[in-house]
């Protein structure tokens, strides 16, 4: 049994060797070629004849090369097949394509640009690593983040909703809550969030016209408790209201208040960018007291209500150090703002009108230029540069 399978197994093999042989002469047959000399013959694996010389498999996939496709002439038009031929004339009307797309071109500038700008950028926190309180390693993380939450407190036109409140009477408001502000000494951020409570409050509830002033008090009393160390007792709003409203109606409007704004009272303010953009321009005192001073006349002013904080703050600290330091908005700046000098220009230009109009002496809303004519405040709304010709400049649609 054994001796049998063994036989088929020989068999098999001598079949196949004897096709192989077969197909081999029959190959070699068909080419015609002479045989070689017996000095030429020898046992070389993966070796052919071709014309008379012996070459090698390797030699071979050596001299291979990749086919390369026609290209579109009058020479070669006439061997494309149809199919091909269009799809060359597909491929080169896209390269023209491609050279011709200025607009990526012009993405490639900027991003070239941008590199640039990034190696001249200057690390602001580089000096404050040995200071805990500074927070150095996660400054710009904490910036970036309050950029991003800003966004949620955008305020919308909300006047067209209201029946009997206009844009006249919450400027006469908010430049009343200036001068009680300063009568109370509070801290600069308790303004800023006073007037921030008040729009977003008004932006969602219909106010008549007779409680406008108990929602500015109210909204001052929640900004104190918030942010000041001893804020003013309720009794002192009523004082301040000439007996206008009692302790009880504060206190029911306060509990409503904090229910329309989701006890949500932590906002971004102003003042939180406009000490980082100042650090970042190595602004003087007066530069930036100044920049202060035009970011309270933008409280004043409803129309700039639509501008983020942090945009009102690059604008402010931008002009003012156009007007006193005839200083340039430079990589470091637009770095650490996010904005650019091209995206202040509409924030600038109300800005300028608002000094400008603040200079004239028709005007009735006073309080923020009385308050920054004090030696305190380095008597910034006085100074020379708020009478130039620069700032009429700005505050012009051209520039």
């Amino acid at each position: 049994m054994a001796q049998r399978r063994f036989g088929n197994v020989l068999s098999t093999i001598s079949e196949g060797n004897n096709r192989e042989n077969i197909a081999t002469r029959g190959k070699v047959a068909a080419q015609r070629v002479t045989r070689s000399t017996l000095g030429d013959i020898g046992n070389n694996v993966g070796t052919s004849i071709h014309d008379g010389k012996v070459v090698t498999r390797a030699q071979k996939e050596l001299n291979i090369q990749t086919r390369r496709p026609l290209h579109k002439s009058k020479a070669t038009s006439s061997l494309l097949p149809k199919a091909e031929s269009k799809n060359v004339e597909q491929k080169e009307r896209a390269r023209i394509t491609d050279a011709m797309d200025m607009d990526s071109v012009q993405d490639v500038v900027e991003q070239v640009s941008e590199a640039m700008k990034h190696c001249e950028i200057t690390n602001i926190d580089a000096d404050d690593f040995e200071n805990p309180q500074l927070c150095a390693e996660y400054a710009n993380e904490i910036y970036r983040y309050l950029m991003k939450y800003e966004k949620d407190f955008c305020i919308c036109d909300y006047l067209k909703d209201q029946k009997e409140i206009n844009e006249r009477m919450r400027s006469i408001l908010v430049d009343w809550l200036v001068q009680v502000h300063e009568k109370f000494r509070l801290l600069q951020e308790t303004l800023y969030m006073t007037v921030a409570f008040v729009d977003r409050y008004l932006a969602k509830e219909s106010v008549p016209r007779s409680e406008l002033q108990l929602i500015g008090v109210t909204a001052m009393l929640l900004a104190s408790k918030y942010e000041e160390m001893y804020a003013p007792e309720i009794g002192d709003f009523v004082f301040i209201t000439d007996q206008a409203y009692d302790k009880p109606k504060i206190r029911k409007t306060e509990s409503k208040m904090l229910a329309v704004l989701d006890y949500q009272l932590g906002a971004p303010l102003c003042l939180h960018f406009l000490r980082r953009h100042s650090k970042a321009a190595v602004s003087r005192a007066e530069t930036h007291t100044m920049a202060k001073y035009f970011m309270e006349l933008m409280l004043v002013d409803y129309a700039s209500v639509k501008f983020l904080p942090s945009l009102r703050a690059a604008g402010a600290l931008y002009l003012s150090l156009k007007l006193l330091d005839k200083k340039e908005w430079d990589a470091t700046l637009e770095h650490y703002s996010t904005y650019s000098e091209r995206t202040l220009k509409p924030c600038v230009r109300r800005i300028a009108q608002l000094v400008i109009k603040a200079k004239n002496k028709d005007s009735k809303l006073t309080a923020v230029t009385n308050k920054y004519a004090k030696h305190k405040f380095l008597k910034v709304s006085q100074s020379p540069s708020l009478t130039t010709d620069q700032l009429f400049y700005y505050a012009e649609q051209l520039w």
